[in-house]
């Protein structure tokens, strides 16, 4: 079993022990490389078919290329999407203008912790890597939020030889990762291997691409000549930059994404 074959085993393996154990599950889909992915390997551990929705936190604030694409995905692929956005913020005038760090708790944080509670969801199941970004390599593969949706990133059980706590106080709730443990050049190389397509926001267009996609005023373009996946994956192993270079609220703060995911934060 090589590497990438045996990350879709950890990964299908982690979606079946949540389903099964967990209650009521939703994914998010962020319609970015690694949730779609995500979406992939969801359809595989349930052979065809996933037996919980997917969730887009819609900000009102994302590339508008992204809404598109992910209406027309979900309806191709006959999925269950709901779509939820924090109404009282974004009628009171919430932006990225009052700073980027209030309006992703406000529009992203918030709403996903109103989506959850409204909806009843004991567990979400997120695609996110531990090499993304630094506060994201403290999470587990199951991972408390409490009773107010705050994660103690301090205290964190082990989870060793794939065993994994699945029990949690009533009230709480989990997210749950499963490809934690994959990096961008797996996903990338997954993505070629499945012939995953994915949107071509990623993909070179005069010289430059998104290689991290998140709402529009905060997201910024690489320079690049990558217009296919081969070429995406051939660039980033002669790189040495961050996936997140381009993300606003990441530079606003050195600690932002530690802050927002402490109180929900995706």
């Amino acid at each position: 079993m090589n590497r990438l074959e045996a990350l879709e085993a950890q990964s299908v393996y982690v979606l079946r022990e949540a389903f099964k154990n967990l209650g009521k599950l939703g994914l998010l889909w962020s319609i970015g490389k690694d949730s779609t992915v995500l979406l992939w390997l969801a359809k595989k551990a349930f052979f065809g078919h996933c037996p919980f929705p997917f969730i887009h936190v819609d900000t009102n604030h994302k590339i508008p290329e992204m809404i598109v694409y992910r209406d027309r995905v979900a309806g191709e692929m006959g999925l269950d999407l709901i779509v939820h956005k924090n109404e009282k913020a974004l009628g009171e005038g919430m932006g990225p203008d009052r700073g980027r760090l209030v309006c992703c708790k406000a529009l992203k944080t918030d709403a996903l912790a109103e989506m959850t509670k409204e909806r009843g969801f004991d567990g979400l199941v997120v695609g996110v890597r531990r090499d993304e970004e630094g506060s994201r390599s403290k999470e587990r593969v199951f991972s408390e939020r409490n009773a107010g949706d705050e994660w103690d990133y301090a205290n964190q059980p082990p989870e060793l030889w794939g065993q994994f706590k699945t029990e949690f106080p009533k009230g709480h709730h989990v997210r749950v990762h499963p490809i934690l443990e994959w990096n961008e050049l797996d996903v990338w190389r997954y993505i070629e291997k499945e012939s995953i397509p994915v949107i071509d926001l990623y993909f070179s267009k005069n010289g430059e691409r998104y290689r991290s996609l998140g709402c529009l005023p905060c997201t910024g373009k690489i320079k690049s000549e990558a217009s296919t996946v081969r070429m995406i994956i051939e660039e980033l192993e002669n790189t040495d930059s961050s996936e997140r270079a381009g993300r606003a609220q990441d530079l606003e703060d050195a600690y932002a994404m530690q802050k927002l995911r402490k109180d929900g934060y995706m």
